[in-house]
């Protein structure tokens, strides 16, 4: 039987703006990734929802980015290795000062938006991602895209990794990820989601944008908790794997 772990970016208010449905995504996935601040979130939102988390046994994690709210970490910063290796380290701590006064720990760590993107080619940049994890807390997992630069820096500093997998988002040829910009790059049929995700947790191969099959090495899939019907989508694609005999179980324990 296949184990697969299910994810959601949580947390994404900001003071009295929410951002998706805490709660509700909850209910469904395994791992919350929560924001840290930088492009989302703020101190009492990120102790809310490690509460919530831990009170329905869900993994937490930091999902940490470029300082950029006003772009919602959606947009490429060039700043230096050193200034993001101690940005992505201030951004654990917070996350993991705030766990702990909820009563769990931080178990690993997902980058967001464009630096998760620039991250699997772009190699000081990485690098700093890798420093930041192996000098707060070496125990964390890496959760990342595979075959990614971030991935393989991780492993030969001694870090434990996992695969990710997206159930709403369209893959190039060689397994990275549409850029949001181009059409078709995020997907809306819950059922077609749904089919992909099984696929994804059997290993078996899903199409890219292009139609021709693509094979994706999964431990978790993402359901992104500010995608339109993101809650019909996550309990769908929940429902589906429970249905084709996948145990759902977080990737990294605490």
């Amino acid at each position: 039987m296949s184990t697969v772990d299910l994810n959601a970016d949580l947390g994404e208010g900001l003071g009295r703006w929410p951002m998706g449905d805490d709660d509700a995504l909850l209910d469904v996935v395994t791992s919350a990734n929560v924001a840290c601040g930088f492009h989302a979130s703020d101190p009492t939102i990120m102790r809310a929802v490690c509460a919530r988390a831990i009170e329905r046994g869900v993994a937490i994690g930091a999902h940490v980015s470029y300082r950029d709210l006003h772009g919602f970490g959606r947009r490429f910063i060039d700043v230096d290795p050193i200034t993001l290796r101690d940005e992505v380290a201030y951004q654990l701590g917070a996350l993991t000062a705030l766990a702990r006064a909820a009563g769990g720990r931080v178990s690993y760590i997902k980058p967001h938006g464009a630096l998760y993107n620039t991250i699997v080619t772009h190699e000081a940049q990485a690098g700093a991602v890798v420093d930041a994890v192996r000098e707060v807390d070496p125990d964390l997992m890496l959760l990342g895209l595979p075959g990614s630069t971030v991935l393989r820096l991780a492993e030969q500093a001694d870090l434990r990794t996992a695969h990710e997998s997206f159930a709403d988002r369209a893959y190039t040829p060689e397994g990275h990820l549409v850029p949001r910009s181009h059409p078709g790059a995020v997907l809306h049929d819950p059922e077609l989601i749904a089919a992909r995700c099984v696929a994804m947790a059997r290993g078996e191969t899903v199409a890219d944008v292009e139609g021709n099959p693509l094979a994706l090495h999964t431990d978790s899939i993402c359901v992104h908790g500010d995608t339109p019907g993101a809650v019909e989508i996550a309990r769908t694609v929940r429902a589906a794997l429970t249905d084709a005999g996948i145990t759902l179980a977080p990737f990294a324990q605490a």
